[in-house]
């Protein structure tokens, strides 16, 4: 038998129940940017570099580019286009950045855990450690928003054997590390159960144009290739489509030309879709009858 990890089961897209989001439609699309900081010359590096540059002046400056000049270019384009954003944030922004934090209040965006700084990951931490590091996360945000995040992507994705039991034990609602479906499905967890996301692997900047190579127009063209088929696709079941962000690529000025226009493209289905933020399809999955998602048995 194949190694499994048992935390939620197989059950194919095309024999699940169908629901609508909250407007009536199927397809729900939210955006979310990656809020980060590093430690400089220390940690993981920002993987835009060979690991010998990684920690070189010229590239730790290239990705503190975001949070100067391409978070805010960002939040003029969702402005301008009345779109909801979210913000996996690490910790450390409000010591170096806090009016980035002013300006996501200003707008009412939400917040997610995301850490304290993405040159450390989770994978190698022990069990009290990696409760501590999800702990401290949570109590920052709660001190500085006034609640407690509800959703939590862990830095670069990654992940221990306990991650979710962890995440739902600190009161955690979902969890963005998990790619597996178009639909939140809940995860079993040793405490009670969490809801997995649909979170982006393609449609993400970091990986499309770093990883990738596309070009900033082939990346929008996929964004846009993307929102067209899953809008034929969700007239069949609810779909999510999300989409990641990160401040140092896209807010580069012809980048962000290119980005407008897909974005502008969504935009123009707004009465088609349900355009919103993953809390906000958390909250609604939590309120359907029991059995409707994949992980809830009836």
């Amino acid at each position: 038998m194949l190694e499994q990890h048992s935390r939620y089961p197989y059950r194919n897209i095309e024999s699940r129940p169908t629901y609508e989001w909250p407007n009536g439609s199927r397809l729900a699309v939210y955006i979310s940017t990656n809020i980060e900081v590093f430690r400089f010359g220390k940690g993981k590096g920002s993987a835009i570099a060979p690991p010998d540059q990684a920690h070189s002046h010229s590239i730790y400056s290239f990705r503190d580019y975001g949070n100067r000049v391409g978070f805010w270019r960002l939040m003029e384009l969702f402005d301008s286009l009345d779109l909801p954003a979210a913000h996996q944030l690490n910790t450390g922004v409000y010591d170096m950045h806090p009016d980035i934090l002013e300006r996501i209040r200003q707008r009412g965006d939400e917040i997610l855990g995301h850490g304290f700084t993405n040159s450390d990951t989770q994978e190698e931490l022990a069990e009290a450690e990696e409760r501590q590091l999800i702990a401290d996360c949570t109590a920052r945000i709660k001190a500085e928003e006034g609640e407690a995040p509800t959703g939590w992507m862990s830095p670069w994705l990654s992940n221990t054997a306990v991650t979710l039991d962890l995440l739902q034990e600190a009161g955690y609602r979902y969890s963005m590390d998990w790619t597996a479906d178009d639909q939140p499905i809940w995860a079993t967890t040793r405490s009670g159960r969490i809801l997995l996301m649909p979170y982006p692997i393609e449609n993400n900047d970091n990986r499309g144009l770093v990883w990738y190579r596309y070009t900033s127009a082939e990346f929008a063209e996929m964004l846009v290739d993307t929102f067209e088929e899953m809008l034929v696709q969700s007239k069949n079941q609810p779909l999510v489509m999300p989409i990641s962000l990160h401040p140092f690529l896209v807010g580069r000025p012809y980048r962000l030309r290119q980005l407008r226009a897909a974005l502008q493209h969504i935009a123009n289905h707004r009465d088609d879709i349900w355009l919103t933020r993953p809390g906000d399809i958390c909250r609604h999955v939590e309120g359907l009858p029991k059995g409707t998602v994949v992980g809830d048995d009836a």
